[in-house]
């Protein structure tokens, strides 16, 4: 026997609630005239705190307001308002649901609404199959306002699910089921692998209790919202990401006009020191979207820094493992309309590199070509005076005279996909063409300024670190 894959509706598949919509569809389709008094606010309250006892007798009450209508004229609704309601499919729903069928497991929906509404969805989806509330139909094709079978919603959603199952040879055990709702417990109970998804108040707590893994499906693997705000950690960290946050820094921050407001973009950025994420961080929380940075794993190891980079949703980079899951994983939040950051050079230069021209990896490159989002340039200045490599933290201290950090975002660079080493080029000349003009100017360091670019306790050749160029990764 094979296990399925269970998906909720409303709150879990869908971003909200899909009863809205269908409302409107069958008004618009002349089924119904008029809206349940106080609809709109329970759909309202529905998308906040998730199901209620209150709404769910007026979903259970629903069969008997059907009577007499045309099954047809609903099912001709639904179809209509299917490409509708797709768009508000989760964007990592889909990932979730290729790795399962990747895995051979039927996928399902599983869920309250009458199936007459949802088939059609379902279909449009590719779904396996729907296990749904069933409205009983007469000789004459109209509801009778009775239910053929279960209202499946809470333990009459598990028994719905265990009889589709005893059905179709298929062992819970070895099962998935995704929901919001803490009125799916019973069905989560029931299979060998509960999710819960974007959880309601009463779910945050059952969860916890029962150690089931809590994910997002409109945000990369990974990120997390705090419990009941509804908020993600990065979006929290933005309420307090200013620059009076970081009285040892001044910022001057120009272009934020070339972010986009929606949609996928790749934010490449030059790298010059650890307090280059937090220079990012206060950038990006002035334009207010958040952002995925894909970063080499000491930054996320970094104190102070670490735990910003983690909260703003980062990706870590562990070189030295050779592994392809970093860009993979950048790869799907771009196409689930993210913007994610990167910095091609790929670590901080030191010695004689600093003060050179920067050269990039060719990840940046790739991911554009891969996804055909936008790549926009970000140059950074002055981070270094800062958090010079050479120390283990920022001068925190230096709060009379702060050295000031230039964050510059430039418009797209045009990424023709078809040389990763011309591309990479492109894009780290449109980086430094947003740096000062002494970025650009040919000059010998003193033996000061070298020495601020080692890292604690360096003991290599110097010399040797001219030499140091990045990868093709």
């Amino acid at each position: 026997m094979t296990g399925a894959a269970f998906f909720d509706l409303d709150r879990t598949l869908l971003a909200g609630s899909s009863g809205e919509v269908f409302s409107d569809a069958l008004r618009t389709a002349g089924i119904t005239t008029r809206s349940v008094p106080g609809e709109r606010w329970l759909y309202r309250l529905f998308n906040t705190v998730g199901e209620t006892l209150p709404s769910m007798l007026l979903a259970r009450q629903a069969v008997l307001l059907a009577k007499g209508r045309s099954a047809a004229a609903v099912a001709g609704a639904a179809h209509d308002v299917a490409p509708r309601l797709a768009e508000h499919v989760q964007p990592f729903a889909a990932p979730l649901i290729a790795e399962h069928r990747a895995a051979g497991r039927p996928v399902v929906l599983a869920t309250t609404t009458p199936h007459d509404l949802v088939a059609p969805l379902a279909a449009l989806l590719e779904l396996d199959d729907v296990i749904a509330t069933r409205y009983s139909i007469d000789d004459h094709g109209n509801y009778d306002g009775t239910l053929d079978g279960p209202f499946v919603w809470s333990a009459g959603k598990l028994r719905a699910v265990a009889d589709w199952a005893g059905a179709h040879d298929v062992d819970l055990a070895a099962s998935y089921a995704y929901s919001d709702s803490v009125y799916d417990t019973p069905l989560l109970g029931a299979v060998g692998h509960p999710v819960v998804v974007n959880p309601d108040p009463r779910m945050v707590l059952t969860a916890a209790a029962r150690r089931w893994p809590t994910i997002e499906l409109d945000a990369p693997p990974g990120v997390r919202r705090v419990p009941v705000v509804g908020l993600e950690a990065q979006e929290m960290l933005m309420r307090v990401a200013q620059p009076a946050a970081f009285p040892y820094a001044r910022f001057a921050i120009s272009g934020l006009e070339h972010l986009p407001d929606e949609g996928p973009a790749i934010l490449c950025a030059n790298h010059r020191s650890y307090f280059d994420v937090a220079a990012l961080a206060v950038a990006f929380a002035r334009h207010g979207r958040p952002v995925r940075f894909l970063g080499k794993k000491e930054v996320f190891d970094a104190p102070i820094i670490g735990p910003v980079a983690a909260a703003m949703g980062g990706i870590r980079v562990d070189r030295a493992s050779g592994s392809a899951a970093p860009l993979a994983a950048a790869a799907e939040a771009v196409r689930g309309g993210e913007l994610v950051a990167l910095m091609p050079q790929g670590t901080i230069p030191r010695g004689p590199a600093f003060f050179q021209k920067p050269e990039g990896r060719w990840g940046a490159a790739k991911l554009a070509a891969e996804t055909g989002a936008p790549v926009i340039p970000i140059g950074l200045w002055g981070t270094e005076r800062v958090w010079p490599r050479s120390r283990r933290l920022p001068d925190v201290l230096n709060v009379a005279d702060p050295p000031t950090v230039e964050v510059s975002v430039g418009p797209p660079v045009r990424v023709v996909g078809r040389s990763a080493n011309a591309d990479t080029r492109r894009i780290m000349d449109a980086i430094v063409a947003l740096l000062p003009d002494e970025a650009r100017r040919r000059r010998r360091p003193t033996p000061e300024e070298l020495a601020l670019t080692y890292p604690p306790g360096y003991r290599s050749d110097p010399d040797a670190e001219s030499d140091r160029r990045p990868g093709t990764d």
